[in-house]
């Protein structure tokens, strides 16, 4: 009998027994011996950032628990893992440290897989993935070009957010205070063309996917996911101009659009303001020096909504004016912080008497302060905002005209009619989701398999093609897959995977253990990733038909499992 407890020869011994026996290994999931069916435990799979830290730890244990409690109830459990293996933090370590990204990722991933196993999690590794792996990405390049054929993925030129230390473009949510999340360095706008995949189409979709087709979430993920979708209904119309370019055109066909959701308000509007983008504002600084002054300044400013609503309201006159579609009055121009030009139309009306962003705005600038609502027993005083300023459940139009004495709803209605009968405005429907933009990465990511040629027009990669995957690149410059401007002579850049010789792979039958069962992780990539999923059911599922019925929303998704940020959400075991 021994002294004392060995843990370590105890787990190495009962490691050395499940590998010997492969005990973890899932061959199908037809099981007669698995009389409850399959189920499909997979977590987030993890970024290959060198070490397991403990919230790593924490999530997968969560995955660990579950899968052996299910084995024993009599599921036949399917938990892989494999590697989200791109991004740029692995390619700016590897350039510090003067090894390519891909050696770089692979020793950790050799290292991470380590201690996993040291864990004794409960992992069939024989389904091992890692994104950066050329078998795996064939396939996302695959689904690329099935999207661009159906015009699911486009190319545009779209201001963006750029980081110039990472040199990379940011989402609108790695933007912190003006700054990149990961360099902290000002983020500048630029107007940079890439590839897009047109989510918006679906936005209806999503939304009820989200509170219909998700039960035993956490209610906080699906309202997080309702806010990231973000529907709001109003209307969109214009007000007229008559502000001409340099070659005598006028700008935007002498219309400039906005969207509300408070139509009921048009008649308090003292003010418009455009973000610092806008073609008006665009034009005005041209002749105004102080005006570009400031534009260039909004261009290192917030790019969130959240963002927007706490900062510093700031503004200037750009001298010009529109026409107020209904009154026929001038309205004044402002370029102003808060706006941004990827919502709507890159304007808005101004109506400081029931709009606090607004209120604050015309209080600082000394604008014109409207009422044109009113809520009965309440004192409206144009100095201190009152919450009830906006409350269009009890308010009624006044000081409006014709619209004196709707509510809210009515009201809305009757401005939309007059709207719509002058030709200059429509209801509509608008969504905070935007189409999501994947030319994000440098070199260490997916490579698009578009050549963009000045000689000739964009196209795919043709086959035959030498069947050759990216170059490993440790240069302290980008890597000259970036640099190519030429399709001839840059052999680097156009000897790659041609992803349209995996065609004749997609009529292969794979074991279905979809859909996923459950999906630990943190709450935020839960709420931010998982939105679009029944969206990527439009893709190509079996050989090279495509998918596009209404069917696709109603397949049975997941169970969320999020920890970390806040209460822990869970499935409930019996």
């Amino acid at each position: 009998m021994q002294d004392k407890y060995n843990h370590l020869d105890v787990e190495r011994s009962a490691q050395a027994q499940w590998t010997a026996s492969d005990a973890y290994r899932v061959e199908s999931h037809a099981n007669p011996h698995k009389p409850l069916g399959k189920y499909y435990a997979c977590s987030m799979l993890p970024y290959p950032s060198g070490k397991l830290h403990m919230g790593h730890v924490r999530n997968y244990t969560i995955n660990d628990m579950l899968t052996r409690y299910l084995r024993m109830k009599g599921y036949n459990v399917l938990m892989p893992m494999g590697w989200d293996a791109f991004g740029l933090p692995a390619e700016n370590a590897a350039m510090k440290n003067g090894v390519p990204p891909a050696k770089w990722t692979y020793d950790n991933i050799a290292y991470m897989k380590k201690q996993m196993q040291a864990l004794g999690l409960a992992i069939d590794w024989s389904r091992e993935v890692a994104t950066c792996s050329p078998e795996y990405y064939k396939w996302n390049q695959w689904l690329f070009l099935k999207m661009l054929e159906k015009g699911m993925a486009y190319r545009k030129t779209q201001v963006v957010n750029w980081d110039p230390v990472d040199m990379t473009v940011l989402a609108n949510e790695q933007v912190i205070d003006g700054k990149g999340w990961r360099t902290g360095a000002v983020v500048e706008k630029r107007e940079i063309p890439g590839y897009y995949l047109k989510i918006t189409d679906y936005a209806q979709e999503l939304l009820g996917h989200v509170k219909d087709g998700l039960p035993g979430w956490p209610e906080r993920v699906k309202l997080m996911q309702e806010n990231w979708i973000g529907k709001s209904e109003g209307v969109r119309f214009a007000f007229t101009h008559d502000i001409a370019d340099a070659s005598g055109a006028l700008i935007g066909d002498g219309r400039m659009h906005v969207f509300t959701t408070r139509a009921d308000t048009i008649m308090g509007v003292t003010f418009c303001a455009v973000a610092p983008e806008h073609p008006l504002a665009v034009h005005a600084a041209l002749t105004n020096p102080e005006l570009a002054a400031f534009v260039e300044e909004c261009k290192s400013g917030g790019t969130t909504e959240a963002e927007l609503a706490t900062q510093e309201k700031k503004g200037q006159r750009t001298g010009l004016f529109v026409t107020h579609p209904l009154t026929g009055d001038k309205v004044e121009v402002w370029v102003g912080n808060y706006v941004l030009m990827s919502y709507g139309d890159g304007a808005v009306m101004g109506v400081p008497a029931h709009d606090e962003r607004d209120f604050e705005f015309a209080n600082k600038y000394g604008l014109a302060i409207r009422q044109v609502t009113d809520v009965k027993g309440q004192a409206y005083d144009a100095t201190v905002w009152a919450d009830w300023y906006g409350d269009k459940q009890q308010g009624v139009a006044v000081n409006s005209g014709k619209y004196d004495g709707l509510a809210f709803k009515a009201a809305v209605d009757a401005v939309a009619a007059d709207l719509i009968a002058l030709g200059l405005g429509e209801k509509k429907t608008t969504w905070r989701l935007r189409d999501w933009g994947v030319s994000r990465q440098r070199y260490w990511g997916t490579p698009i398999p578009i050549i963009h040629c000045p000689d000739i027009a964009p196209s795919t990669a043709r086959c035959p093609c030498l069947k050759k995957t990216c170059p490993w690149c440790c240069r302290k410059t980008a890597c000259p897959m970036v640099r190519a401007t030429r399709c001839t002579g840059t052999k680097a850049f156009t000897q790659v995977w041609c992803a349209r010789c995996v065609a004749s792979l997609a009529g292969a039958k794979p074991t279905r253990w979809t859909p996923l069962s459950i999906r630990p992780g943190i709450t935020y990539g839960i709420a931010t990733r998982k939105t679009t999923r029944p969206w990527w059911q439009r893709v190509p599922t079996t050989g090279c038909r495509w998918t596009s019925t209404s069917a696709a929303s109603s397949t049975p998704f997941f169970t969320c499992c999020t920890h970390v940020s806040g209460p822990r959400s869970c499935v409930t075991l019996s």
